[in-house]
């Protein structure tokens, strides 16, 4: 009874100090979120316009990011302020007035949350926007001018972005994927906040040192994915060079090699605590990166379109996956490059009753789409198709045909349209196809088809799962992976595979100064 009496004071006592028992728990870092994602290709006529974005704002934003449920912990360790966050398909270069528009609604809502502890940098890091280089070290200075130099920032990238040195500087904390393709999107972004709230609630601040380390490479994704060797071990080394605060974390940056601009290269960058332990964990990366470098090789059997087509003709395998890379509307081609499909419409193979079936996936064509919806399934059309952008390589093309199926969709209907025995997907927006499901929801079975050709590069785990044999081909677009046909002018030179008779370079640490000053 007497226990019981007590329990119930205590109780009252809860309720009537208006919890006054936990008012002396340490109150939360206040963490906005906020950040901009695109690849942009300098070597596309493609233009990418505000609404790519796909811009979402305040609370919106937490739909992005699984780990921030109620189960995770993590929602319970800040007092979250989430601004805005933009991520667009890659694409061609970013108009300077999206760009503004962006940023400046960005800084509005940084200044109303104000004052801030940290900040969730979220990008890509591969922006291109004209008029101007280093967009997301731009964005970063002009956040520095809102929040102050205290604020700790911690940002996330895909290592297929471009790091600066003002980039460097200006952030506190760095990670990126350390798989490609990027499976481990998710777990890196998650471990950029973790690394930050770690820093805050242990009143650790900044890391002391940061190592920075230009590797002259500039490499297609498709010649370092981590499935394979080199590129398996040289992030696959990362986790043994951490040691708590001495080394907090270690990245690798390909960079992205179409888009001409003086910041496209490699890079490592470690930092922590120590500065002799940070600065040996960038160099280690940074050193066998180069002395590997002759070792990266595409992740499949690569050659021309012509010799692509052979082997598939020939095989016995179903589905024989090929490629079109050089458009690949993901790496931040046009997506409407009609090339590959007038090559293949040339293929007597294709019109033979007995003949192998073809996918193609897909082509940009809204007024044929248009006329497709209104012939209905198993109704005829003849329509043009693509090159609406980027005509460079073949004008549209003409598509004539049974509409086979039709998936109506607000804003991006998709049809399939039967020539001969080639299956082409035609879409009102160029469109990426990374999954079974894109193929048998508009009634096509891709493991039973002979061929499929995706506008794509390493193929993503769904299809890669799905391949019966694969190549990849070297075709033109934006992309085009046969670097030496690009016109490269303004990045820097000796650059290797650019240049393969290059001397070695000095891979000693640089060390960036922290960013206590704004680094312009």
């Amino acid at each position: 009874m007497k226990k019981n009496l007590v329990l119930i004071s205590l109780g009252l006592l809860f309720l009537t100090t208006g919890c006054k028992i936990n008012s002396t728990k340490k109150e939360l870092p206040r963490i906005a979120i906020a950040g901009l994602a695109i690849e942009s290709s300098t070597f596309s006529p493609a233009v990418t316009h505000e609404e790519a974005f796909n811009a979402s704002v305040g609370e919106d934003i937490f739909s992005y990011y699984s780990f921030w449920s109620p189960d995770t912990g993590i929602i319970n360790r800040a007092k979250w302020l989430p601004t805005l966050y933009g991520h667009a398909m890659p694409g061609g270069i970013v108009t300077r007035g999206a760009y503004e528009s962006l940023v400046t609604k960005t800084l509005v809502l940084l200044k109303e949350a104000l004052p801030l502890d940290g900040i969730f940098f979220d990008i890509h890091g591969a922006m291109s926007v004209q008029g101007l280089d280093d967009p997301e070290g731009d964005f970063l200075m002009r956040i520095r001018d809102v929040v102050g130099t205290n604020v700790i920032i911690s940002a996330s990238m895909d290592p297929h972005g471009s790091v600066s040195p003002r980039l460097a500087q200006n952030l506190d904390l760095i990670t990126s994927y350390r798989l490609s393709p990027h499976e481990d999107a998710v777990e890196t972004k998650k471990r950029a906040i973790i690394n930050l709230l770690d820093r805050l609630e242990r009143g650790k601040g900044k890391p002391a040192y940061k190592a920075w380390i230009r590797v002259p490479i500039l490499l297609p994704g498709e010649q370092t994915s981590t499935r394979i060797e080199p590129g398996k071990t040289l992030t696959g080394q990362i986790p043994a060079l951490l040691d708590d605060d001495k080394v907090i974390d270690a990245s690798v940056w390909l960079s992205y090699p179409w888009a001409d601009e003086p910041r496209n290269s490699a890079v490592v960058m470690a930092y922590g605590d120590d500065r002799e332990a940070v600065g040996k964990a960038a160099e280690k990366l940074a050193v066998y990166f180069w002395s590997a470098r002759s070792a990266f090789d595409f992740v499949a059997p690569t050659t021309y379109l012509d010799d692509a087509l052979a082997q598939a003709l020939a095989s016995d395998k179903k589905p024989f996956i090929i490629s079109d890379m050089g458009d690949n509307p993901t790496a931040g081609g046009a997506g409407d490059v009609t090339w590959t499909l007038h090559e293949l419409f040339k293929r007597s193979e294709f019109r033979s009753p007995d003949g192998k079936t073809l996918i193609y996936a897909s082509i940009p064509g809204p007024e044929l789409v248009k006329q497709a919806i209104e012939a209905g399934v198993g109704g005829q059309v003849d329509g043009m198709a693509g090159a609406a952008v980027d005509n460079r390589y073949a004008p549209p093309i003409r598509l004539k045909g049974e509409v086979t199926a039709i998936n109506e969709d607000k804003g991006n209907s998709k049809v399939v349209v039967k020539s001969g025995n080639i299956y082409t997907i035609v879409t009102e927006k160029r469109t990426a196809y990374h999954y079974e499901k894109n193929f048998t929801d508009l009634g096509l079975n891709p493991r039973e088809t002979d061929i499929l050709v995706v506008k794509i590069g390493y193929l993503v785990p769904d299809l890669y799962d799905m391949r019966a044999d694969w190549v990849m081909a070297l075709t033109p677009g934006g992309v085009d992976q046969d670097l030496a046909r690009l016109p490269y002018k303004r990045v820097q030179r000796p650059i290797y595979p650019l240049d393969p008779n290059m001397a070695d370079p000095d891979l000693s640490a640089v060390f960036i100064p922290l960013s206590d000053e704004i680094k312009r």
